[in-house]
């Protein structure tokens, strides 16, 4: 049986996306990102100017293909949680399997290439305004599911002890219930924000000269104390 014709053009596409994205990354890398035009990467991927501007509206996107798929990995991680599991226990829980697996995203990733990838990024100014795009897009789609969590959530116990722990039993306070929206999308802003801080810091570790593996530890220990400070926070979530 063939592959229907909408499966084969999506594959086909996603091949260009890439292809495109390799070719103008491997460019950047050898001469600088603005030392690149949009004419080599074009030539060295064998497409027409045209067709790249199709495909990318901008030479930074080019670049940052590499986190397309990531943006709304935050909002896939809670919708697909399991049963009984707090949203911010599933991202704690994925963060920290991407410490152990040396996800690049994590930024405890000692990779050469990882590196150098990170030095380009991070070392190049229209490339890190242009990531708080896709750090906006991540916000909005795990903010949207966030707000789902809030539906028919009830209001604390009269009474009940004025604890972190008790808060969280208790459900979302009267605020996330009256303001599901706002408090999914102040949430969401903070997680985004905190996952970020931690991949920045290993990265700059990394990028000083520490293995991933001798930082896995600290890491670790990094990342717990970030999710328990959400916790504090965002009971409703917790």
């Amino acid at each position: 049986m063939s592959d229907h014709p909408t499966g084969l053009r999506e594959r086909k596409r996603q091949r260009t996306y890439q292809a495109i994205s390799d070719a103008a990354v491997a460019l950047f890398l050898r001469k600088g990102f603005d030392a690149v035009s949009v004419s080599e990467i074009a030539a060295a991927a064998e497409v027409s100017k045209p067709t790249l501007f199709r495909y990318f509206p901008a030479k930074e996107d080019m670049a940052l293909h590499r986190f397309a798929d990531h943006e709304d990995e935050a909002a896939r991680v809670v919708a697909g949680r399991g049963a009984g599991v707090s949203p911010l226990t599933a991202l704690e829980q994925h963060f920290l399997a991407g410490l152990e697996a040396r996800d690049p995203v994590t930024g405890l990733c000692d990779e050469p290439e990882v590196l150098a990838f990170h030095r380009l990024l991070y070392g190049t100014p229209t490339l890190v305004a242009r990531l708080h795009s896709y750090t906006a897009r991540s916000e909005e789609a795990l903010a949207a599911e966030l707000t789902k969590g809030l539906d028919g959530r009830t209001e604390p116990t009269e009474g009940a002890e004025s604890t972190v722990g008790a808060a969280a039993d208790a459900g979302a306070p009267r605020a996330a219930t009256a303001q599901p929206t706002l408090t999914a999308r102040l949430a969401a802003g903070q997680i985004v924000t905190c996952q970020r801080v931690l991949a920045t810091a290993n990265w700059h570790r990394v990028a000083q000269g520490a293995s991933a593996d001798s930082m896995h530890e600290s890491a670790c220990r990094d990342a717990r104390h970030a999710f328990a400070l959400l916790r504090t926070g965002l009971t409703p979530f917790a």
